[in-house]
């Protein structure tokens, strides 16, 4: 049982995620407004994560200077308030698997952005080299061919696409098609917060503060945000006892608190790239539930865009850990190539470590 704790933590992970975007998905169709959405979910984050930065790390030292306080003010910017809202924004057109199915092209896009600010080492001459774009690649395509593929529907899932009700909005090709980019534009966002946050770690280690500090910037911005947007329509801030409230009480305290301290738990205990080997579960956990709940229909197009997506994931993670690797055995044996060594030290493996926090 010991040694089974850190996947059952990680399977607590996926499966909270799978329902974040359920929820968030039953929230939106619900009428309420994406900005709104993003406030109260951060200001329950906030509240939920203050008591373990205080108490678990009450004895890190930690000092943080305004020029620092500034950067992680951008930071909650360009991550939880740009990238959530534009989630939520994109979800309202698209779909909950959709939207579980972006995460997956996250180390991919991160790579690609990290190789950008020349953070990351790109070497063809290496196994872990090609391995790492061609799974970037692979996994853009994923996310294209998920987005603007269909197809024809599943067999196993027919009978439902035939019985479903015909109140159930769908949303059009043209509206999923703006969606889908905006998710993706969500996720572009979300990586450079991943790349960012690598960075601002190494000037501010405690992980939870860090994390807390960014709820709560991203609170207020949100809160400015939506008041601008929702100026005409004060009825937009009143939350009853329905699926919104559950929405935002559940991303704020479940998401943003209890599962992100699972998964720093489980990855200190095996590490990063195995943490993200599960990601795939809270895709394949919100495409099932999603079939019922939201009378979607799975099409082999989708299926197609999944698969490629996954496979394009794996590729990027194989090749991290393999670069990590290889970066170890040089380190222990002397006479490597030492220019090769320094290349590879400024490699951000935490993008990959970080893959949920994301969400």
């Amino acid at each position: 049982m010991v040694q089974m704790k850190p996947y059952m933590a990680l399977l607590l992970v996926e499966l909270s995620y799978a329902g974040m975007a359920l929820l968030s998905k039953a929230a939106v169709t619900d009428g309420i407004s994406p900005s709104v959405f993003v406030v109260y979910r951060q200001a329950l984050a906030s509240l939920a994560l203050a008591p373990f930065a205080f108490f678990i790390e009450s004895n890190e030292i930690s000092p943080l200077s305004y020029y620092l306080l500034g950067k992680i003010f951008l930071l909650g910017l360009i991550g939880p308030s740009l990238s959530l809202n534009l989630y939520l924004v994109g979800i309202n057109y698209t779909t909950a698997t959709f939207a579980a199915a972006i995460p997956n092209t996250l180390p991919a896009t991160t790579f690609v952005l990290a190789a950008l600010l020349r953070m990351e080492s790109v070497s063809i001459r290496h196994i872990y080299g090609i391995a790492k774009v061609l799974g970037s690649v692979v996994s853009f395509s994923g996310a294209l061919v998920f987005a603007l593929v269909k197809g024809p529907s599943l067999p196993i899932l027919h009978w439902h696409a035939t019985t479903a009700h015909s109140s159930e909005k769908h949303p059009s090709l043209e509206e999923w098609i703006k969606g889908a980019f905006i998710m993706i534009s969500a996720n572009t966002f979300c990586s450079l917060w991943l790349v960012l946050q690598g960075i601002i770690f190494q000037q501010y280690p405690a992980k939870i503060r860090l994390t807390t500090l960014q709820c709560f910037f991203s609170w207020i911005q949100s809160a400015i945000w939506a008041a601008v947007a929702e100026r005409h329509n004060p009825s937009a801030w009143k939350l009853g006892w329905n699926i919104d409230l559950l929405s935002v009480a559940y991303c704020g305290v479940v998401v943003n608190g209890i599962t992100y301290l699972l998964q720093v738990w489980a990855i200190e205990k095996k590490g990063p790239v195995f943490a993200a080997l599960f990601t795939p579960v809270a895709l394949i956990v919100t495409a099932l539930f999603s079939t019922f709940f939201f009378k979607e229909t799975l099409f082999w197009g989708s299926v197609g865009g999944a698969v490629l997506l996954v496979v394009g994931l794996y590729s990027v993670l194989w090749g991290k850990n393999k670069e990590a690797k290889t970066v170890t055995n040089d380190e222990q044996n002397p006479g490597t190539d030492a220019e090769l060594q320094k290349s590879h030290e400024n490699t951000t493996i935490k993008s990959a470590s970080q893959l949920e926090l994301a969400s």
